[in-house]
């Protein structure tokens, strides 16, 4: 209930009232049934947007913390997170991986629409990167189809490391439903699961416009971290080296 409150009374038309949301393949979105929406991601306000341009509850994953907390913050913090569409990883699987494909395999069978961002991660460059093969497993378990959807702009109202960018229009791009039933009873073939997230991940670019990047986000942050302690420490080195020359003697 609190959920279609804050969508059609109050966290939802304040957000298009400022930010004029716009929508484009929305009629791709059945009216009910289970649905997997695979997205890119490029901000914390992608899971503010993209439900509010689609009549459907749209439901995502959280990390179990955030449903745990104590006082009046942890209630307060709980009842935003339920209420904006978010429900806690199962822990009794052992991982958090396992956990998120539990939670999102029962809210399917329960004829609900997951939220699924395959990357695992925001994109901290804007470019879309390879997608975890989660959600092919899920799409195949679960024997739904898929609908790639691509967020714009959210980069731009909201920035990775920021609370607000500037004041832009973002929108919602969705795509023509992914059926991929000819791979029933194949979710234990990882290059089925491959196959399936890399055509996913191909439509979601098309829908974007992103360039699309052949590494897990993940290892792209870890190459850069690492080019650019390398770079600071080249940098000192040369610097170390200027001070000697001007000091040493002839």
């Amino acid at each position: 209930m609190f959920y279609w409150f804050l969508k059609f009374l109050a966290l939802g038309p304040l957000l298009k009232l400022i930010f004029r949301p716009w929508a484009e393949g929305t009629s791709n979105v059945p009216r009910e049934g289970a649905v997997i929406l695979a997205s890119n991601h490029l901000s914390y306000a992608d899971w503010l947007f993209m439900p509010l341009v689609i009549p459907r509850r749209v439901t995502f994953v959280a990390k179990a913390e955030y449903f745990e907390g104590s006082g009046i913050k942890g209630w307060l913090q709980k009842t935003f997170f339920s209420g904006s569409g978010q429900v806690p990883i199962d822990r009794t699987s052992g991982s958090a991986a396992a956990g998120a494909i539990k939670t999102q395999l029962r809210l399917l069978s329960e004829g609900e629409v997951c939220g699924i961002y395959p990357e695992g991660t925001r994109s901290h460059d804007g470019r879309l990167y390879r997608g975890r093969t989660g959600v092919a497993r899920i799409a195949l378990e679960a024997g739904v189809p898929v609908i790639p959807l691509a967020v714009i702009n959210t980069d731009v109202v909201a920035p990775p490391g920021k609370v607000f960018g500037k004041l832009a229009r973002p929108g919602v791009r969705f795509g023509k439903p992914l059926d991929f039933s000819r791979y029933e009873g194949m979710e234990g073939d990882r290059y089925i699961l491959r196959a399936i997230t890399d055509e996913i991940m191909y439509e979601v670019m098309r829908l974007s416009g992103q360039e699309y990047v052949d590494l897990y986000a993940q290892d792209a942050k870890k190459r850069e971290r690492e080019a650019e302690r390398e770079a600071a420490k080249v940098a000192a080195r040369a610097e170390s080296d200027e001070v000697w020359d001007e000091i040493r003697p002839e």
